[in-house]
């Protein structure tokens, strides 16, 4: 590959050989090796690194004039050869008219410059020079002795083959996938479950025969009427009683007649408003029939109204765990690995689950999956990315990144403090994806400035950002989902008591957080770049050792020449150690030109248009305290996500946007899918029994249900409200554990990579890791005081 360059460098003959003594001396030793070696070739072909350098015989040195020469292609043939060497002048010339000067040669001038500063110049002519010697050898079919290139090239193409081999063989695999579990979906039916309407009272029961029923088979039964939520005492509750009975009579497989009864209590609510569907699974026998009976235990002889469904299922429990485990690790694996992307996963986990379902007879229809979906988690979610991408118009978040560094006046860790601080408030009433939307591209634009390792600052900002968003009941997806519970509301968890008392001990988890991440960045460089001088000096080493390496110690002087340049890289490191080490000392902590480049920022970075911001302002603080008034005020009949659609409504009227494609663009439509995939995913892994069978060990996995079947049993009589904190806070601070922890990370990540500062999954969870165990524990203190030493919310 062929560089040019726009500058000419001239050097006097004195500084010419100055420069000669420390640069080329060694390739002059290797020089006279290759002569006496190869007599064929004139002394003034040697070449550095095997290569050739162009010039043109007329001019003076001039990288300008490098590659520039008339072209006599017209009297070449395919055997003409690539160089022919004049013996006169000690240059080589191509066939085109493009003369080579060697490296070593006495007309070779340059600027006056100290040895480290023409690094990049050698460098430059070093690859240069490579590329014509492994082009001549390839095409004067000589039985000379390849470029070491070649291998390099060579190694290069058998890694870019393996690399489409691997994308080949992934795109095969989940294809066969994607089409196998098409099939399977497709062979079965959606099941067919008539609902059976019955009456039960003290006095009359209730029951019914099922004969078409397979061997080895589960009974899956469905229950609807005015049941009861939560933990219950039926010492003192009104509950119907289901008992599902069979009996298989003596035969070819049993010598007596054996019989199973399963008895299952439902308790009623006391008013009987609401009609809750309840779903359990027995273990039968054979294909004998069944009878299934509902008796009513009452005080008066009340009658209560029941639906009942029923479906039979071919797989047996732990079966069904087990395909339900190996789609979930999948899943996880194709996130943890980027095999494809997060929201693809989740639509490949469904497709595999709902697969799966169909297989062991509990297809579902397309209406019972579209409902499986929250959509109120989705309209919350999609309401307040519409205002933040508004917000966002007004130049506001830009202005608090200036402010945040006019603020630190320009010391490092005071503005990373303020950062962090600003995105963990801003993510406590945002959400973290939007927030980090937004944060970004301003902190990188901030790290250039102060000469930082972007990196290090957009992983503690992020890691504050699920800190923060944990704070409130809309600053993370988790506790979105918490709040729009119905089934919690009815216990008493809403927007304002999960708020006021999770903004507590995230408070005091902030407090611990920021010397630990102190303590955690302590001998971290966040300085990531270098002197001129130091770069240079680097890339001159690597040609060194390059250079070195490409010598086949065959003979006694080339293994001298060989530690002659392995000594020079040697003294080459120890300089390059000096200079990074006076670097490092010469940075202050504080930028003294931070006043200057504020001015800079601030003409960049301010607020473009204030009427905007004072609608989004006031828009936004009218759904924020809505968010508020709805946990008081029960005559608001507005759920959250109605709340925040209703406010993007107001924004969109306000604002007069005119473009509205660029607001939908910045909607986060992958998150949005994400979610709802993960919803269906989650769902149809429960019909798989895998909540029920896991329980604990999967409780920070798979949303809330597994807590408040927990809380229901009365065997483990656990109270709900700190199980489902206990949640949250595992949640939301646990989302800093790893890359894919929260959706906020891989965002962030995806960002950085854009503007070339990417971190990976090993960098992230260096310094995340640590940083979630800490603040876990702080959460688990704060929980233990609460619940147990306060006595709050038992």
């Amino acid at each position: 590959m062929y560089l040019e360059n726009q500058t000419e460098m001239e050097m006097s003959p004195a500084s010419a050989q100055g420069h000669q003594g420390r640069s080329f001396g060694d390739l002059r030793l290797l020089q006279g090796i290759s002569e006496r070696r190869d007599a064929q070739k004139p002394a003034g072909c040697v070449i550095h690194a095997e290569g050739f350098v162009p010039v043109r015989p007329d001019d003076g040195f001039s990288v300008v004039n490098i590659l520039r020469g008339k072209s006599t292609s017209a009297n070449l043939t395919e055997k003409s050869p690539l160089l022919r060497f004049s013996q006169d002048d000690g240059v080589c010339v191509s066939p085109a008219g493009m003369t080579y000067m060697t490296l070593h040669d006495p007309g070779f001038v340059g600027g006056e410059e100290p040895w480290h500063d023409g690094s990049l110049d050698l460098e430059r002519r070093y690859r240069l020079g490579s590329e014509v010697t492994s082009l001549s050898a390839s095409r004067s079919g000589s039985s000379e002795k390849s470029d070491p290139l070649d291998g390099l090239n060579l190694s290069r193409r058998f890694t870019s083959s393996v690399k489409c081999c691997f994308r080949v063989s992934k795109i095969a695999t989940m294809f066969t996938i994607v089409v196998l579990c098409s099939l399977f979906f497709s062979m079965y039916p959606d099941r067919d479950n008539p609902t059976r309407l019955l009456a039960v009272s003290p006095a009359d029961s209730f029951s019914v025969n099922l004969t078409d029923f397979r061997d080895n088979a589960l009974l899956k039964l469905q229950v609807g009427g005015p049941f009861a939520r939560g933990k219950v005492d039926l010492q003192d509750q009104d509950y119907i009683l289901v008992q599902v009975e069979q009996t298989e009579q003596a035969g070819q497989r049993r010598r007596r007649t054996q019989q199973v009864i399963h008895n299952w209590t439902i308790p009623l609510h006391g008013e009987r408003s609401d009609q809750i569907l309840v779903t359990k699974t027995f273990e039968m026998l054979s294909s004998d029939p069944i009878v299934i009976t509902f008796q009513a235990f009452l005080p008066d002889n009340e009658v209560v109204p029941l639906s009942m469904t029923h479906q039979s299922l071919y797989v047996t429990v732990e079966t069904q765990v087990a395909i339900a485990g190996v789609i979930l690790t999948g899943v996880y694996v194709l996130i943890i690995f980027e095999i494809v992307h997060r929201t693809l996963a989740a639509m490949l986990g469904s497709l595999a689950a709902l697969a799966a379902l169909a297989i062991i007879g509990d297809r579902p229809s397309l209406v019972t999956v579209v409902e499986w979906i929250d959509y109120e988690t989705l309209a919350l979610l999609f309401g307040m990315m519409v205002l933040v991408a508004i917000f966002s118009e007004t130049g506001f978040f830009d202005y608090c990144a200036v402010k945040a560094y006019q603020l630190s006046r320009g010391k490092v860790w005071p503005m990373i403090f303020i950062l962090c601080l600003i995105a963990a408030i801003l993510s406590a009433f945002l959400d973290n994806v939007t927030t980090m939307m937004l944060f970004t591209p301003v902190t990188i634009r901030l790290c250039e400035v102060l000469n930082l390792d972007p990196r290090h600052v957009l992983i503690a900002e992020v890691i504050f950002t699920n800190i923060g968003g944990a704070a409130t009941a809309v600053g993370d997806p988790p506790n979105v989902i918490i709040v729009s519970n119905q089934d919690l509301r009815k216990e008493g968890i809403d927007f304002a008591s999960f708020t006021g008392y999770m903004f507590l001990g995230i408070f005091l988890v902030l407090l611990t957080s920021f010397p630990f991440l102190r303590l955690l960045y302590w001998n971290k460089k966040l300085y990531n770049k270098e002197s001129i001088e130091i770069v240079e000096l680097k890339h001159e080493i690597l040609v060194w050792r390059q250079t070195a390496q490409r010598i086949n110690p065959a003979s006694r002087e080339e293994t001298a020449v060989k530690c002659l340049l392995m000594q020079k890289v040697l003294n080459l490191e120890s300089l390059l150690r000096k200079m990074m080490k006076t670097f490092h000392s010469q940075i202050s902590q504080e930028d003294k030109n931070w006043e200057q480049n504020i001015q800079e920022l601030q003409k960049k970075h301010r607020i473009t248009d204030t009427v905007l911001l004072v609608k989004c302002v006031s828009v936004l603080a009218v759904v924020i305290f809505m968010f508020f008034l709805n946990s008081f005020v029960p005559s608001i009949h507005l759920e959250l996500g109605w709340i925040a659609i209703l406010g993007s409504l107001w924004l969109l009227v306000l604002a007069d946007i005119q473009d509205f494609e660029i607001i939908l663009h910045r909607v986060e439509w992958a998150t949005l899918l994400f979610f709802a995939g993960l919803f269906v995913l989650m769902e149809a892994l429960a019909q798989l029994q895998l909540i029920d069978y896991v329980g604990e060990q999967t409780a920070l996995l798979i949303k809330i249900p597994v807590l408040i079947n927990l809380s229901q049993d009365a065997d483990v009589n656990l109270p709900v409200k700190p199980l489902i904190y206990a949640l949250a806070m595992g949640a939301c601070l646990g989302g800093n554990g790893t890359l894919i922890g929260a959706s906020a990370n891989v965002v962030c990540a995806g960002i950085a990579e854009q503007h070339g500062y990417g971190f990976s999954f090993i960098e992230f969870f260096r310094l995340g890791f640590p940083m979630m165990i800490m603040t876990c524990m702080i959460g688990m203190c704060y929980l233990l005081a609460t619940h147990i030493g306060l006595g709050w919310n038992m």
